[in-house]
């Protein structure tokens, strides 16, 4: 069998978009029956959080939609992820900033078709989609979740309709 697929999604502090996000893309890629053909991770672009378990909001929307992500724990996104890693998806334009400033000089070609936005992919499965930032829901109470929780649907299952095509994942 390939390697698989290997996606991390990237938000500041890694305990509230980008937990969800692994959360709900591994949901969908268990759902369609391709789980073993990505390697799923979140990180966060600073290292705030380190260790602790996502945002009770994101715990609490996840297990709303029947995902457990109580099994992950923050990490701060490193130069050697960058390189590890297949798919970069940034929850919004400032971490893909910072993601960009982690490379020598800035130089973005290493990146280049591998760093994306979230939302490049809400209503298109090839990419081409606004350059929008998924809000950031710390602090803003259980609405803002459920917000880049639907976000995150639409973004994941179109992520994966590309995935499976681009890189022939069946």
């Amino acid at each position: 069998m390939e390697a698989p697929l290997r996606i991390i999604f990237v938000c500041l502090g890694n305990i509230c978009r980008s937990p969800l996000a692994e959360g709900v893309f591994k949901a969908q890629a268990a759902k369609a029956g391709l789980a073993d053909r990505f390697e799923v991770a979140s990180a966060g672009t600073s290292g705030y959080h380190v260790g602790e378990l996502p945002d009770p909001g994101s715990i609490q929307v996840a297990r709303k939609h029947g995902i457990d992500i109580t099994d992950q724990r923050s990490q701060r996104l490193t130069r050697g992820d960058l390189e590890r890693y297949d798919l970069i998806i940034a929850m919004d334009r400032s971490n893909r900033r910072n993601i960009i400033r982690m490379l020598p000089g800035e130089d973005v070609e290493p990146l280049r078709g591998r760093l994306w936005l979230m939302r490049n992919f809400e209503f298109t499965d090839d990419g081409s989609g606004h350059d929008e930032d998924v809000p950031d829901p710390w602090g803003g109470g259980l609405r803002g979740f459920d917000r880049v929780h639907e976000i995150l649907e639409r973004s994941c299952a179109n992520l994966l309709s590309w995935a499976r095509r681009e890189h022939d994942l069946g």
